[in-house]
């Protein structure tokens, strides 16, 4: 109508009127064809454009473009269409939904999922299948919304009570729950809805796909989440504990993904205190599976799996972190994490290196992760390994890298390798990063890095042995730069971070003449002991209170020097605030 082309936008009339200049007349045939008058030659028209569309992302683009969903849609959902013509419609959907991201889109602005959801109350089974397998489809690709499954509150229970059906509903219907279990709202929603209980005899199941599914669900249902996992380890099934299931599944002759799936479920319930950390499935089984996923042997994904899981489980207990550094050369597999990809000579697989170059990038992160879970909380563990693994020059050259994500990455493993580390550690890492890179990292016009970099500088100043080395060697330039941030324009937390190191430097027996004969440095922190922020006035008061201390030698004159600053008429001050924490200080 011509009317009706004058009020579409030009643009789109052009990319319009272009995508049917491609659309060939057999693609216009197929759409046609759902049209007839007889039913019949309605079906076998869908039989064909099925077969037609099975590996061929065009005729599938062409097929949507000429309107063919909506009335496809509108076949399954009449009443008076046969249970196979409905069946074969939603076979078709959920092969165009296999296509493009685009063609995804073009089946949700179609409202595809209200309709395939109510087909689920269809009592015929293939039909039900038909579009559960199509739901999962859709529901798996990254431009479906997760919150589309629980926009209808009967959904999820008719979804469980489904489970029993077959096989492929619980395949289906368990891979769509962990694909749209993504935070804590949707695992209460699921387990609210009894997933557990329903879904824990799939992981008996004589279907291996079922099994995986259901391992799956468990997997994203108990992350970081204590009440699904203390309810896990006391489920049993054939007489059997979840655990020890989940333990059968870490054997080596299963496959990959299901050891490193168990892996990750036992890993969440460890995490959440429903199984302890010395418990052997974790020390003997789980810890052991998960440094297996970290050798070159593995795929690029589950090196980045297994060593994030890895670095989650270990992240808080010692003990663990002792066993992990010390099992299969772990430390030594780590280095490798950064020599993607591999010697020219070696590459025999073109697509390989191209795939793992792509995520090179993932498996330094991962690598990362690793390395500060393990010098995280104990010092013999950074001792030696991760020396001998020259990662410390690893991540101080890393701290040099252009891409923002490495840099902060790699000061924030080497902040964690510096805590309560010895001397020999500090002093290495000060001689990998150099005095001039320090100050790059400390000019960093990212904050993060800023942070972290200032964290890297607290944790080699503690200690006082380490402290009067450290400055005995650093002081002048430490001292300049810790000037240069309490002069410039940053935010409170930093300049708290930069007082909180000038405290540990005061904290030295003669490092903290660097402080006392410099009438700049205690001019500033007079400046913060009365600013209007209280973090910083406390932060002050420690620096002060540091360089005072009377059971130390010169702790006199120094109290002597401060007092002819006006310093102590400010702390009386102090003592009569309404804050706590000052007056109490």
């Amino acid at each position: 109508h011509p009317c009706f082309l004058e009020r579409i936008d030009i643009n789109y009339y052009n990319f319009f009127f272009f995508s049917l200049q491609e659309v060939t007349a057999s693609s216009r045939h197929y759409v046609d064809r759902l049209f007839d008058l007889d039913p019949q030659k309605v079906l076998q028209g869908v039989i064909d454009m099925k077969n037609a569309v099975i590996g061929n992302n065009k005729q599938k683009a062409n097929l949507i473009v000429l309107g063919a969903v909506p009335r496809l849609l509108y076949l399954l959902q009449q009443e008076t269409s046969s249970t196979e013509l409905r069946t074969e419609c939603a076979v078709v959907l959920g092969s165009l939904a296999m296509g493009t991201e685009n063609n995804v889109k073009s089946l949700l602005d179609c409202h595809i999922i209200p309709a395939l959801l109510q087909g689920l109350l269809s009592p015929d089974l293939k039909f039900i299948e038909a579009c559960l397998r199509c739901l999962r489809t859709i529901f798996i690709s990254p431009v479906t919304p997760e919150d589309l499954l629980y926009a209808d509150t009967t959904v999820i229970s008719h979804l469980m009570a489904l489970l029993s059906r077959s096989r492929y509903t619980q395949e289906y219907i368990c891979q769509i729950f962990s694909h749209c279990c993504k935070g804590p709202d949707h695992q209460t929603n699921l387990f609210n809805h009894g997933a557990v209980q329903n879904i824990a005899h799939l992981l008996v199941s004589t279907s291996y796909k079922v099994r995986m599914q259901a391992l799956k669900c468990f997997s994203v249902l108990a992350f970081e989440n204590p009440q699904v996992s203390m309810t896990l380890v006391n489920v049993s099934v054939d007489g059997e504990l979840l655990p020890q299931i989940f333990v059968k599944m870490l054997q080596r002759d299963k496959p990959i993904e299901m050891q490193l799936t168990s892996a990750k479920c036992l890993t969440s319930m460890c995490r959440a205190g429903a199984i302890r950390t010395d418990d052997s499935c974790i020390v003997l089984k789980t810890l052991p599976c998960l440094v297996r996923m970290c050798s070159k042997e593995r795929l690029l994904e589950e090196r980045v799996e297994g060593a994030e899981t890895l670095a989650y489980l270990i992240e808080t207990d010692v003990e663990l972190q002792r066993i992990a550094s010390i099992t299969d050369h772990l430390i030594v597999m780590l280095a490798d994490y950064f020599k993607y990809p591999s010697s020219v000579s070696a590459i025999t697989d073109i697509k390989r290196l191209d795939h793992d170059l792509k995520h090179a990038h993932e498996l330094r992160q991962a690598a990362f992760k690793l390395y500060a879970s393990l010098g995280a909380n104990d010092e013999d563990i950074r001792k030696k390994p991760i020396l001998e693994s020259g990662a410390i020059e690893l991540l101080c050259s890393l701290t040099q890298s252009e891409n923002l994500a490495l840099r902060v990455n790699g000061i924030w493993a080497l902040m964690n390798v510096a805590f309560q580390a010895e001397q020999k550690i500090k002093s290495d890492i000060l001689r990998g990063l150099s005095t001039e890179q320090l100050f790059q990292l400390l000019s960093d016009s990212d904050v993060n890095v800023l942070m972290k970099t200032l964290g890297l500088l607290r944790n080699l100043l503690s200690t006082r042995p380490h402290i009067d080395h450290i400055m005995s060697t650093h002081g002048k330039q430490i001292m300049q730069a810790v000037t240069l941030i309490l002069e410039g324009e940053h935010n409170i937390e930093v300049k708290e971070q930069t007082l909180c190191i000038l405290a540990n430097i005061a904290d030295g027996t003669t490092a903290k003449e660097l402080i006392m004969t410099n009438d700049d440095i205690l001019q500033k922190i007079k400046y913060y002991m009365s600013h209007s922020n209280a973090k910083l006035q406390l932060a002050a008061m420690f620096c002060v209170s540091n360089l005072i201390w009377n059971e130390e030698e010169g702790s006199q004159e120094r109290q002597d020097k401060l007092r002819d600053m006006g310093i102590v008429d400010i702390l009386h001050k102090l003592s009569q605030s309404s804050d706590p924490n000052l007056c109490d200080k």
